[in-house]
């Protein structure tokens, strides 16, 4: 079943003097519980992707579908989370992750209870009366992934949210989410510029193009499920053999001297 569907969608940003094509022709179906990550250069509009899924962008042509119905405002049910957690200062942790569930004027009591949960499925537990400033920032992130998932959305949109962490939070935090998303059973669309968490986490990795983003090539992982990562991790090679493939197509020029950007996009499924 198709949980996100993207017809044709394209994107241009406009101001008085100039345009800017961000997005070109986008054709893309993710399935219900499916984990797909974008990868691409910076600037291909992977970003500006995520934001229409999100309901925080309208595409200039085409047409973004969130469970079957078009997207043309923020949805209760998908949930959106940047790069650094954003956290209010002056709010506790289970403050922070319950703020969804003011704003959307949901049951609080059964939502605390999830809330706790939440906290405890990401390892703190114990910390519910702390404030932010008194967290590591791998913490931090671990609240803010709590908080977009307090209210139990379909879909779960994720802009490089362990990007400004260091990489042994990351890896942490990557290892964390997979083995969270296994429970929880969302369909997540992640952005990354990491080969390594493209690759580790995905059912699939889009690869989008240069300037204006399109969909350059679509790479199946058929590693099985939990996976790890270093020299025990035994996926027969698979994930080694995605991450080398992903790794030509976004720093070499195929085929035949072609670069990436003029590259005939493929149509998914």
């Amino acid at each position: 079943m198709t949980a996100i569907s993207l017809k044709g969608v394209s994107h241009t940003f406009e101001t008085r003097r100039t345009k800017l094509r961000a997005l070109e022709d986008i054709d893309l179906e993710i399935g219900e519980n499916e984990f797909v990550t974008l990868v691409g250069r910076s600037g291909c509009g992977k970003s500006t992707l995520l934001r229409m899924m999100a309901g925080l962008l309208r595409p200039t042509a085409g047409q973004v579908e969130v469970g079957g119905q078009a997207v043309t405002k923020p949805r209760r049910d998908v949930s959106l989370m940047f790069q650094r957690s954003a956290l209010l200062p002056w709010r506790t942790v289970i403050e922070n992750v319950m703020l969804p569930v003011e704003i959307l004027r949901l049951d609080r009591r059964a939502h605390r209870t999830r809330a706790e949960q939440l906290l405890a499925l990401t390892g703190l537990e114990g910390f519910e009366d702390r404030r932010p400033n008194e967290l590591s920032g791998g913490m931090q992130q671990r609240v803010a992934l709590c908080r977009a998932l307090v209210h139990d959305p379909s879909v779960l949109l994720m802009d490089e949210p362990f990007a400004a962490l260091d990489a042994l939070t990351r890896e942490e935090l990557s290892l964390e989410l997979q083995r969270i998303w296994g429970e929880e059973r969302k369909t997540i669309v992640f952005v990354t510029h990491s080969i390594q968490e493209a690759t580790l986490l995905a059912d699939r990795i889009v690869v989008m193009s240069p300037r204006p983003g399109r969909i350059a090539r679509i790479l199946p992982v058929g590693a099985d499920r939990p996976r790890s990562l270093g020299v025990t991790a035994a996926h027969d090679g698979e994930l080694d053999r995605v991450g080398a493939e992903l790794h030509e197509l976004l720093f070499a020029r195929e085929p035949a001297g072609v670069p990436l950007s003029l590259q005939e996009p493929e149509r998914n499924r």
